[in-house]
């Protein structure tokens, strides 16, 4: 177990931005994991778990207490069982999982982080969400001090949320379990109508496995949504707002200001999301309110491959990007009267 002090926590994010952390200690077993956990609790430091660090923002003057970076390994193929200790690259398993012939979580293919993450923010992408073939999660209870496993039905799964996110001061996430499914060597069911269509199938096709991952990959990177350390664009947290889900009178408001913004043929994006429901598209909105792709001026700007994605051009600051969050944010509010969410956690900063 490794531990620094004043140690920067820039270079532990897809973003690069954030201040250091009063001491950060690297863990690489789940018993070490718990004990830094209880050694915190019990003496009152504030703690960070950082993961991939993907999906956080940390505010420039960085972390006053202690941060504890999950490298834990470990990746079991029983039949179709998976089980990923927390610590493991996601990428990673994704590819192995596709190698092995077993089909549930290709179409999560390169996206950045580790195991432990995706159950949290039921990570999803291209038709395919981690709620649909996780079975269980084993997490460290901070609360009731102990090691539980809860099954899929206990982790409150839905859009972009978990119990784990509902309550980010409970949970500490040790490994994930997921039941996949042997087709013979193909994908399941693809979902999503722009991989369908790359693919040159309908929705509910399958497709030879690694042709489905792949296909994800090429999709991914030509939005900058797959890490290269020499693309700025990729200097980002992926997609930095949630796709908004709107009650049946909150669409019908958005829907009349669209018309009254981009003309009366406007329809915008709209997709079931449940009784009474209705999603639309972050990046549609963000588009059409005026910030396209490459806006800004300093040193933080939206992705010249998607407007979802806000990026680090390389010298930014913390406070930049949350400034440029905070102009989208209110352009978006005034065009449309919607408010945007946004996916990544702040630590020690907000919008």
């Amino acid at each position: 177990m490794q531990e620094l002090h004043d140690a920067p926590l820039a270079p532990l994010t897809t973003f690069r931005l954030g201040g250091p952390a009063t001491r950060l200690v690297t863990a690489t077993t789940d018993e070490e994991v718990i004990a830094v956990v209880r050694e915190a609790d019990d003496s009152g430091t504030p703690l960070l778990i950082i993961g991939g660090g993907s999906n956080l923002v940390i505010g420039d003057k960085g972390f006053d207490g202690t941060a504890l970076l999950i490298a834990t390994r470990g990746l079991t193929l029983d039949g179709t069982r998976l089980e990923l200790a927390a610590g493991e690259v996601w990428t990673d398993a994704v590819a192995r999982t596709v190698e092995a012939g077993l089909a549930g979580i290709e179409c999560l293919a390169g996206i950045p982080g580790s195991a432990g993450a995706t159950p949290i923010q039921n990570v999803g992408a291209y038709g395919q969400e981690v709620s649909s073939t996780i079975t269980e999660v084993v997490a460290y209870d901070r609360r009731a001090r102990e090691t539980v496993t809860l099954a899929n039905e206990k982790c409150a799964f839905s859009y972009r949320h978990s119990r784990f996110k509902a309550d980010p001061e409970r949970y500490v996430v040790l490994r994930v379990r997921f039941g996949l499914e042997d087709a013979d060597g193909l994908s399941g069911p693809v979902r999503y109508a722009e991989t369908a269509r790359v693919l040159g199938v309908v929705p509910g096709d399958r497709v030879p496995l690694p042709t489905a991952r792949e296909t994800v990959l090429k999709l991914r990177a030509g939005k900058g949504m797959v890490l290269d350390p020499e693309d700025h664009d990729t200097w980002s947290a992926g997609s930095f707002f949630t796709n908004p889900i709107l009650t049946s009178e909150e669409f019908t408001a958005f829907r009349t200001r669209a018309k009254q913004h981009l003309g009366p043929d406007t329809e915008p994006p709209a997709y079931p999301a449940g009784e009474g429901r209705t999603k639309t598209s972050a990046a549609w909105l963000i588009d059409k309110a005026g910030f396209t792709k490459g806006y800004g001026e300093g040193p933080a700007r939206i992705s010249t491959k998607h407007t979802l994605a806000l990026t680090n051009r390389g010298e930014a600051s913390t406070e930049d990007l949350l400034a440029l969050a905070r102009e989208v944010v209110a352009g978006v509010r005034e065009t449309f009267g919607i408010i945007l969410v946004n996916e990544p956690v702040t630590v020690g900063v907000g919008l």
